[in-house]
């Protein structure tokens, strides 16, 4: 589960919410399971300098196919469950509407929001 804006974790399972420019996704997933979260989902914790040096003085522990009982097939692109058919890119930002206020600013903006369905 990728770019999650909200994680949380209830008895074996992580549920997220992923926020994209036009629709809202609420994925589940069982566990173990990978995350990964945006800037947005929520305060980032940061280490003491006691636990900085504490996490220096750690080993790194290197895991093979065999440690983790999986045979090849079951990882990487031969055991992916899902494809990306293609991929393409989001069209450039348009530079908007610029409105000089000469005291019609508020009217122009509240017809725009009305004809935008906003309000």
């Amino acid at each position: 589960m990728t770019l999650l804006s909200e994680v949380s974790v209830n008895d074996g399972v992580v549920t997220g919410r992923r926020d994209g420019d036009t629709a809202t996704e609420q994925l589940e997933a069982s566990l173990p399971a990978v995350v990964s979260v945006t800037d947005q989902s929520g305060e980032a914790r940061y280490p003491s300098f006691k636990g900085i040096m504490a996490a220096k003085k750690k080993p790194v522990e290197s895991l093979d196919l065999e440690d983790l009982e999986l045979e090849a097939d079951e990882v990487g692109l031969a055991g992916a469950w899902t494809a990306v058919d293609s991929a393409t890119e989001r069209p450039a930002r348009t530079a908007g509407t610029i409105v000089k206020d000469e005291g019609e600013g508020g009217k122009q903006l509240a017809e725009f929001l009305a004809g935008q369905k906003f309000i």
